[in-house]
């Protein structure tokens, strides 16, 4: 239903410039009420412009207008029917051959990175970590997220403490990837992938299901 969605949104351009990301934000809101009654979502919706796609997740960067020639992702994490999703996918206007290199590579990378996961059967957090920050290096960027995926499942899924990094990729988690939850259930993980450019001020961003 979420890659619907994305698709709609295509489709209804409803990315052009002169918009300001709020606006932009607000419109999807309203499209996925309109589309599949999706009314509550389990983190804050993102939709991210120009210098702003620079910007981690925790990060609150200032209400940007949409340009002519532009890159911008979003990030958007719906509840359907009790259940967690997460998808963001990057999207450029114009036509300037970094942003739009960027947007693909970042694609490839996700899907590299996929690849190479299912090829495991034991991994940290950690160590998925450290391959994803050298996979942004070889594709000639720099990893700019806080983090590089996380549990997915009912609402709400399971959770840490704040600080214990235990349930993320990220570098401060020792755990097995693999390893079931607390009730014995397999882990279901979501790959987020934040590349920036920091010399031309741009980003992108790929998110969706991994397991």
């Amino acid at each position: 239903m979420h890659r619907q969605l994305f698709n709609v949104i295509e489709d209804r351009q409803l990315i052009k410039p002169g918009k300001s990301e709020n606006d932009v934000n607000e419109e999807i809101f309203k499209l996925a009420d309109e589309l599949y009654g999706i009314k509550k979502y389990w983190h804050k919706r993102i939709v991210r412009s120009g210098v702003n796609t620079l910007s981690p997740y925790d990060d609150n960067p200032p209400n940007l207008i949409i340009q002519e020639d532009d890159i911008l992702f979003l990030d958007f994490g719906p509840i359907l029917e009790e259940w967690e999703a997460d998808f963001g996918r990057t999207y450029v206007i114009g036509a300037d051959p970094h942003k739009h290199k960027l947007k693909n590579d970042i694609e490839l990378a996700w899907h590299e990175a996929k690849d190479w996961f299912d090829e495991k059967e034991k991994l940290t957090g950690a160590e998925y970590w450290n391959y994803l920050v050298e996979l942004a290096k070889k594709y000639g960027y720099t990893y700019g997220g806080q983090l590089a995926g996380h549990l997915i499942g009912h609402f709400p899924h399971e959770r840490l403490d704040p600080k214990d990094y235990g349930l993320y990729v990220h570098p401060e988690n020792p755990n097995d990837m693999f390893l079931p939850d607390v009730n014995g259930n397999k882990r279901e993980w979501i790959l987020e992938i934040h590349f920036v450019d920091r010399e031309r001020k741009i980003g992108g961003f790929f998110e969706q299901l991994l397991t």
